[in-house]
């Protein structure tokens, strides 16, 4: 068993902030800020921000096709597919996809070995088998727990997607795996227009609110861990249901946001280890975006030291 830590380890990558063009819609910075607003908030341990080695082509045509995959390897993507995509893949951007993805296995890793651990990107839930969508460029979790279950590091994952958007893409590649549960709770009236069958979608109204949204995942997540009894569980913790987010329309609070984020955490910590990626995300004031999606490592260094983490191996 592992030595406790005082603190959650937390992944980061210099690749993650890519640059882009003057006012492009995406807030591609706000990933640097985080893991300064990490640093300001004492939520790195005593070993640093974890680096992660950038995902291989191997893994990532495990999941995507080949060809597009080699296509955004080269920064060759067709113009057709980066107006799908959002943004120009350039040779930066095209970094960062794979650092992210990389930062998710890193952060998979460390979570099984200490039971949380959080990466500071990740949560590209639109890339899907073709190629990538809505921002997303390659899908992290898509692309780690296929990786994972092909290793034999874990037999069954859960995926808990609480961004605001449907979750298309994660649910198209395990479409037919059941080893992998896609659960997405997200905005009704909001991208993707062509839905993924997830296992479990919960569509919400506009102006949900706080109570009403954790009473809905109150009413899901319990039977949901005992059902699927997962080795791990990969938590999409976007904070687009936001009440001012530019393309969410949940209206959550930040308080709503700990809320839901703590017990996500409260509640599947007892049952398997937990991987915590930071989803969506928008606002045109980087720093205050920046600390909106550190209330997941503000939930995760809670639950940390309420000692709710614990080793895969205890699971067994």
């Amino acid at each position: 068993m592992s030595t406790p830590r005082p603190l959650p380890p937390v992944v980061y990558h210099p690749a993650y902030s890519a640059p882009m063009p003057p006012g492009h819609r995406f807030p591609m910075h706000k990933y640097a800020r985080l893991a300064g607003v990490l640093e300001d908030e004492g939520l790195i341990g005593p070993e640093g921000l974890y680096t992660p080695e950038p995902a291989s082509f191997e893994m990532l045509s495990a999941v995507h096709d080949p060809v597009y995959v080699r296509q955004v390897l080269g920064a060759a993507v067709p113009p057709n597919v980066e107006r799908i995509i959002g943004m120009a893949v350039t040779r930066g951007v095209s970094d960062r996809a794979q650092a992210a993805v990389g930062g998710t296995l890193l952060a998979a890793r460390l979570a099984l070995r200490h039971g949380l651990a959080c990466n500071t990107a990740g949560g590209s839930h639109h890339a899907g088998p073709k190629g990538g969508a809505g921002f997303c460029v390659f899908n992290d979790i898509g692309v780690v727990a296929r990786a994972m279950l092909d290793s034999g590091e874990i037999r069954q994952a859960l995926v808990v997607d609480l961004d605001v958007h449907q979750g298309d893409g994660t649910a198209f590649i395990f479409e037919h795996v059941p080893r992998v549960f896609t659960f997405s709770m997200h905005g009704e009236k909001n991208y993707p227009v062509r839905r993924g069958p997830s296992d479990l979608d919960i569509d919400l109204p506009d102006g949900t609110g706080d109570d009403a949204y954790l009473t809905e995942l109150r009413a899901t997540l319990p039977a949901l861990l005992q059902w699927i009894a997962p080795d791990l569980v990969f938590y999409i913790a976007g904070v687009d249901p936001y009440e001012s987010d530019r393309l969410g329309r949940l209206s959550l609070s930040d308080e709503g946001l700990f809320a839901r984020d703590a017990y996500v955490l409260e509640t599947c910590l007892p049952m398997a280890p937990v991987v915590g990626v930071i989803g969506g995300g928008y606002d045109d004031d980087i720093d205050r975006l920046a600390r909106r999606h550190a209330i997941l490592h503000r939930a995760a260094a809670d639950a940390w030291r309420r000692g709710l983490a614990r080793p895969a191996a205890d699971h067994d």
